[in-house]
């Protein structure tokens, strides 16, 4: 599969997601199951924001079909014969880019697939339930339907061959074990939580995140990191001490909260309802912060919809904390970090380059004598 397979003269480098929309969201789905397929159709086609504009068996169809039809969003299978969907993706996000919703398995193989499609540039991803009765189906295409929506609205950029150096990081020093970092994303936080994590110190200050993602994906997504970072990542665990070196992801099944005792800050985790609408939710993070570390802390709040965080990332900031938001121009969704930054929550807007420098930095900032 050549450039000239994949390219056009209509499409530019960078979707606008703010540009306004005048005409139904065009769509390619690409899967070697037929029954997948018209599943997927007939949920596309059920909605009149959307046009299905044709399907593909295989990214060898699916080349042709996305150069004659220039789609808006390419939901892709990642199992597929002549050419995995990994694969055509990488080429996809190189020569075309284009939003894309990935459609895996729910098995840990499908997860560490999915993990991956999300750092090569795929906005989101629906998993392929085991069993396909009507309410299974139902479930499917609701979440297919707001995904492709939002994938549309998605500001994606071609895949980097080649990585700049990143800025000189701080020096570690002993006053980072008694600081903390909270760390927030939703939509596009895959890439960007492995960018930061793939450059900090190995004696790097406690480091907490929470990012949107279902629960099946969250232990592949900390092992990766575990692999890439210096640190060690892990999912958190209820009562894992927050020490230096040490980067805790909330799990799926509850909240990641911050609490102190007379030893220190450790992690919590917290069962009950969702919390501005996400379980786990990074309100409830920043939240906790706020109160357990105050002026000890630093947050950040990265590319994602909506608005879980910014309440958070706002209390931190009340409370002591340097807070830094992702700047526009390198998010996938300026959604989170944009009503952060309407709120007031954010101190430094920053594009995500600069920022593993920039937090480290803030670390340094002097602490009242009053905090704790």
């Amino acid at each position: 599969m050549t450039r000239d397979d994949m390219r056009d003269g209509g499409r530019e480098g960078t979707r606008d997601p703010g540009r306004e929309r005048t005409r139904p969201i065009r769509v390619v789905v690409v899967d070697d199951s037929s029954f997948i397929r018209q599943v997927l159709s007939a949920a596309l086609g059920s909605d009149p924001e959307i046009e299905l504009v044709g399907t593909a068996a295989d990214p060898y169809e699916a080349r042709t079909l996305i150069r004659e039809t220039n789609p808006d969003v390419v939901t892709l299978d990642i199992e597929m014969p002549r050419m995995d969907g990994l694969s055509f993706l990488e080429k996809i996000m190189t020569l075309k880019p284009t939003p894309v919703v990935m459609v895996s398995t729910l098995t840990q193989q499908g997860a560490e697939a999915t993990i991956r499609a999300l750092e090569l540039g795929a906005v989101d991803y629906v998993g392929k339930p085991s069993g396909m009765d009507g309410s299974t189906l139902a479930t499917l295409g609701r979440e297919l339907l707001a995904k492709v929506k939002l994938a549309a609205c998605a500001r994606v950029t071609a895949l980097r061959t080649d990585h700049k150096r990143p800025e000189e990081m701080p020096i570690p020093h002993a006053g980072w074990a008694k600081r903390l970092i909270a760390i927030g994303a939703s939509t596009g936080g895959v890439e960007r939580i492995r960018d930061i994590l793939s450059v900090v110190p190995a004696a790097c200050p406690p480091i907490v995140i929470t990012q949107h993602m279902g629960g099946n994906y969250l232990a592949s997504f900390a092992g990766r990191l575990d692999r890439i970072a210096e640190p060690t990542v892990t999912l958190a665990t209820h009562g894992a001490r927050l020490r230096t070196g040490q980067v805790f992801i909330a799990p799926g099944d509850g909240h990641l909260i911050v609490a102190r005792d007379g030893n220190g800050l450790y992690c919590r985790l917290q069962e009950g309802p969702p919390v501005s609408g996400h379980k786990p939710s990074v309100d409830a993070l920043f939240e906790s912060v706020a109160v357990a570390a105050k002026g000890r802390a630093v947050g950040v709040i990265l590319s994602g919809m909506g608005r879980d965080g910014a309440r958070g990332l706002l209390a931190m900031r009340k409370g002591g904390a340097y807070t830094i938001g992702e700047q526009e121009s390198s998010c996938v969704v300026y959604g989170m970090p944009r009503v952060a930054m309407e709120l007031g929550a954010v101190a430094q807007e920053l594009p995500l380059a600069q920022i593993p420098a920039a937090m480290l930095r803030a670390l340094d900032q002097p602490i009242s004598a009053s905090e704790p």
